[in-house]
This record gives C-alpha cells, structure tokens and sequence, in this order.
C-alpha cells in the first residue's frame, strides 16, 4: 500500500501535536494538511518547538476540497464540530475522532451530557468506539472511529476482562483518577486560574463528570447487566499521565491469583498492555511519553476486596497514541507502527 495522505483538524491542541508527532514517526503516513481556525498561515512549530520537520504544510482553515486529497481525517477539535465533518465525508474518507462526539450509542445520551444536539444522528450507527486492544477484530467494518476519552482507556483495559468473565461484582466498584493538567486541553489555565495548578491537587466533576457516560455504557455493554460504580477525578500538579486506582469487591471462589492471570491472558497478545507482577506500585512516570498501559493488581486487609491500579500517558495510550493504534488495526498495519521511539520529543 502506498502511503495514506492524512489531515489533522485541531491540529495545534495539545493533542493535535502530539499526533503530528507520532505520524511523523509513522513510515505509512503523509501529513497533507494541519487545520486550525485561529492559527491560519502559522508553521506547527509555532506551538511545539520541537517539532523538527521541515516538510510539514502551513496551518489552514479546513475546506471541505480537502476531502478529496486524503485518505485519513483525524478531528481533534471541540465536542460538536466532528459531527458536522461527518456530514461531508466522501466514501474513501476514514474519520477517526479524538471527541465525545461518536462515544455514546445515542444521541438523547449524547445531549444529556454534552448539552449540544446532536447534528449527525445517521452517523452513530456507523460508527464505532474504540480501544483498540477490545474491539480490533470489529473497528474495519466502520468508516467513523470513535476513540475513547482518556480516562475510560485508563478504566475500561483493567476491568473490561474481568466483567467479562464475572470475576468481580456489579455493585460498589470505586473509581479514583488522577490526571495531568493537559488533559483539560489548552484552555486549562483560564479555566482553573483559581485553582492554582503547578501546586494543588483539585477534584473536579464529582458525581457527575462526563465520562461517567461513556465508562457506564461500555461496562454495562461487556458486562450485559447494570455496573453500580462512582468515578472522582482529579487535576494533578503535573502536565501529563492518568493514575486510576479501582477499588472492586470479588465473586465468591475468585482470588488475587486469579484475577492477576486472567488479565495477563487476556492481553498476553497485546504489546502495549503491561500486567505487572501483583502488589507492584505504578507511576505515572513509568509509562510518560509512551503508549503503554501499565497494570498492577493489589491486596488489600479484606479476602474479598482488591484494589486494581492503572498508569497511561493522557495524551498518548489516552489520546493520540491510541489513534494511532486504531489506524494501524484498520489498515492492517503493524500494532507498533509510529507508536515506537528510543527518543521521544
């Protein structure tokens, strides 16, 4: 196959950049065009100094003739504005979407917690949601790749299995996440200009954050019943990486053991999922800049309780990484390909 032409809306976000970032790493890619509304005739470089490249195009407002040149779109722009790119997709188009917008399964659910209307209902069902090591038998039948937020990626890999196999119970399972500030996007500092960001831990969305949409949907979708859980996250003093510890009572006649080697089996195939040995401690730090999902169950002072803890990096296995990854399943390229470096910048 020759090399697929791309286009990046949003192209100047903190995870448009780093998608320019991997795909210039990617030997099947060719960036065509980068698209922003408010950066018109700027080079790419203007946002990330580090971006090294000297054959990458000038930012331009995205025009629909785009379309036409390009194999592979991929929106990071705002809730609500890949709906209207879908509209005008032609048949050779692959979207592959960084938003909310093709998440959940409705678009009742969508307005309820996005609050916009959905202006591309037809295209839900042409869509798919996609992390990538769960539905990477079924992603090419879609045209539309719905990539999910980076919170669910850090939630959905550890738990995913075990509801499958009814291992750990329905009722009570207890979600702490903590994040980097990036994950808020470039906005973040007018947001919380309160909440004194490089010094403070701050819970933010309690109860209600929108995530908890997209988490429940796709818990209640393997587990085929109704999965009772609470989800707090938390803005860290640091620019990147998701730490998410899950607190899970088990079924009667599981252990620790058991759950250790049935989330190893499950991704032994799946080299960007790490299973670490049981009671290990996770940093964020040990998987920064990668595309890895460390993994680590633990023990707790109660027989029946275990506490499961995740690591990503937000931007990457969470964002930009795991599109990349949705490429390379849907072209059938190698898993790694883009998402490998031995210096990353």
């Amino acid at each position: 196959m020759s090399n697929l032409n791309v286009l990046i809306a949003g192209a100047t976000g903190y995870i448009g950049i780093q998608l320019v970032k991997l795909l210039l790493n990617h030997s099947k890619i060719n960036i065509k065009y980068l698209c922003g509304n408010t950066s018109k005739g700027k080079s790419i470089k203007y946002f990330d100094k580090s971006i090294k490249s000297k054959n990458l195009p000038k930012i331009t407002k995205f025009n629909n003739k785009n379309l036409k040149y390009v194999n592979v779109v991929f929106s990071a722009l705002p809730n609500g504005e890949a709906q209207k790119l879908s509209k005008k997709l032609l048949p050779h188009n692959l979207l592959i979407d960084l938003s909310a917008d093709f998440r959940l399964k409705t678009p009742e659910e969508y307005f309820k917690w996005y609050k916009i209307k959905h202006k591309s209902k037809s295209n839900i069902k042409k869509s798919i949601y996609s992390v990538p090591e769960l539905s990477k038998k079924n992603i090419k039948n879609y045209k539309i790749i719905s990539c999910p937020g980076c919170y669910p990626t850090s939630i959905l890999l550890p738990l995913v299995p075990l509801l499958i196999n009814k291992m750990i119970s329905l009722k009570n399972i207890i979600i702490d996440s903590k994040s980097g500030y990036s994950g808020a996007g470039r906005g973040v500092h007018k947001k919380y200009a309160n909440k004194n960001l490089y010094e403070s831990l701050s819970a933010y969305g309690v109860g209600f954050h929108r995530h908890n949409s997209e988490i429940q949907q796709e818990l209640n979708l393997y587990s085929k019943s109704n999965v009772r859980f609470n989800f707090t996250p938390h803005l860290t003093p640091m620019f990147r990486g998701i730490l998410s510890t899950i607190y899970v009572d088990l079924k009667p006649s599981f252990n620790i053991k058991n759950i250790y080697k049935e989330l190893y089996n499950f991704y032994k195939k799946d080299y960007f999922i790490r299973i670490l040995p049981i009671n290990t401690f996770l940093s964020t730090n040990d998987v920064i800049n990668t595309n890895f999902c460390n993994i680590s169950v633990c023990k707790t002072k109660y027989k029946n309780k275990l506490i499961i803890i995740s690591a990503i990096d937000n931007l990457i296995k969470g964002g930009a990484g795991q599109a990349v990854q949705n490429l390379n399943y849907y072209y059938k390229f190698n898993n790694k390909k883009g998402l490998i470096w031995d210096i990353f910048y």
